[in-house]
């Protein structure tokens, strides 16, 4: 689940294999740029640290880092 913490909305997401994070990744960047909102990332291995704010609101939360969290969860379940 996402956690709202240090003005970012934060999740990490573990997969079996990094071929699999890295597909994830794919389909996530797809979104991203479709929304021209672009999330912070790390990729571990099988694990994929994303973090979501608004650089035009100051790097806070906001309804796009909402709507983009809530796509990333859609790929998720895909």
């Amino acid at each position: 689940m996402w956690k709202e913490e240090d003005d970012k909305l934060k999740r990490t997401f573990v997969f079996k294999d990094f071929k699999s994070a890295f597909a994830f990744m794919t389909k996530v960047a797809a979104v991203a740029d479709e929304m021209d909102h672009h999330p912070w990332w790390s990729n571990a291995y099988n694990k994929v640290n994303i973090e979501l704010s608004t650089h035009d609101a100051g790097d806070k939360v906001t309804e796009k880092d909402k709507i983009l969290a809530n796509r990333i969860d859609m790929i998720l379940a895909s």
